[in-house]
């Protein structure tokens, strides 16, 4: 990876695109930002309008629209090109329409001399990110997707929420499928050190579950309710997309539920899944296998089996 400057290649100008590039942007997370979309002109326009924010930024990043060709030196190349979930439509529904799309992506990219990590968000993410892999042929530590990484945020929002705690001092996971198998492993959950199941006791033990179950429910059907409030999710992946982006960039060795491919962990093998996973500048520097119950393990069995149903035949 390059170290004189941070350089990301974002392949699709839409609502996603476009909200990760602004949180590049007012964050200042790279010094050279490329857009590239099968609408050259859009990406052009888009280019246009960052540009003339720059002057009230702090960052002095090089924003531009460009080729696969100018993928070549980056360090990133970040996939959110592809069509659009619609309403009451899953995230696997859209599997095949976005198969096609990144078989014209990829390819050009690898050409292009590209070294360096992908970082897929189009939906659905997980199978998304194997595709990418698949086509790419590159080692899948440096292939990874969004994951459940804004999950995980929405989860440790909600929960903050409702003990009155800072999400910041949360820590729990939604881990599987970024889609509707996906579950949180509630053993695992902590507020600082203490588990968050040691909360639920006595005779409030049944409200307590009740509650995380509702709040759980509401992590799963999170983007459902927004895409029929406004047609689409943008600014929270986006902002998401910003932070691994960082990590990576910044060879912080952070942790984050992204799309990893499993080899061996949690008894799975050759599947992408959102599970907690340290990130660097080499992309993925391991998995870590969180100690589930066997319920657990199960929830994350089938989620995965979904995961390799929806991938087989796709190439």
């Amino acid at each position: 990876m390059r170290t004189d400057k941070r350089k990301v290649a974002l392949v699709g100008t839409g609502m996603v695109g476009m909200s990760y590039a602004y949180s590049l942007l007012n964050q200042g997370v790279c010094d050279e930002l490329v857009l590239i979309d099968i609408n050259r002109k859009r990406a052009e326009g888009e280019a246009m309008d960052l540009n003339h924010g720059l002057a009230f930024s702090a960052s002095h990043m090089k924003i531009y629209a460009g080729e696969y060709r100018d993928c070549s030196d980056a360090d990133i190349v970040a996939i959110c090109a592809g069509v659009a979930q619609k309403p009451g439509e899953t995230r696997l529904d859209l599997l095949k329409r976005n198969a096609s799309v990144f078989q014209s992506i990829v390819q050009p990219v690898a050409e292009s001399g590209f070294n360096g990590i992908f970082l897929v968000a189009t939906n659905p993410v997980d199978i998304m990110t194997r595709i990418t892999y698949s086509l790419s042929g590159f080692n899948p530590k440096r292939v990874l997707g969004s994951g459940t990484a804004l999950d995980t945020a929405r989860l440790r929002y909600l929960l903050g929420e409702s003990l009155r705690v800072d999400p910041r001092n949360v820590h729990a996971y939604v881990m599987g499928e970024h889609g509707d198998s996906e579950f949180v492993p509630w053993s695992q959950a902590m507020i600082a050190t203490k588990p968050i199941l040691s909360l639920c006791g006595g005779e409030e033990d049944m409200v307590c579950r009740e509650e995380l179950k509702r709040i759980e429910d509401e992590v799963r059907g999170a983007a459902y309710k927004i895409i029929e409030a406004k047609q689409a999710t943008y600014y929270g992946i986006g902002m998401a997309l910003t932070r691994i982006t960082r990590a990576i960039l910044g060879d912080e060795n952070s942790v984050f539920t992204v799309s990893a491919m499993l080899r061996g962990e949690y008894g799975q093998s050759e599947v992408y899944a959102g599970v907690p996973c340290i990130i660097n500048k080499n992309g993925i520097q391991r998995v870590l296998s969180l100690d589930l119950t066997e319920e657990e393990k199960k929830q994350f069995h089938k989620s995965c089996d979904t995961l390799r149903e929806g991938f087989e035949g796709i190439l």
